[in-house]
């Protein structure tokens, strides 16, 4: 898969899900990873992906209420 159909995928609303469910999975992951070792780079990281799940949230919400 090319780079190309992961950004046709990320502009639909399926892909949205998927996206933001996949960075909500990491997102958890490194969240438990940086409470536990206290480690400047995981806490970075999930700052990075937190923004990341909450701009897929934002485009979804945009989505399903142009769709109305």
């Amino acid at each position: 898969m090319n780079f190309k159909r992961l950004e046709e995928l990320h502009q639909t609303k399926t892909g949205l899900v998927l996206f933001g469910t996949v960075e909500l999975a990491l997102l958890y992951l490194f969240a438990s990873l940086a409470i536990n070792s206290g480690s400047l780079w995981q806490w970075g990281l999930t700052l990075i992906l937190l923004i990341g799940v909450g701009q897929n949230f934002v485009r979804l919400m945009i989505g399903v209420v142009r769709a109305r």
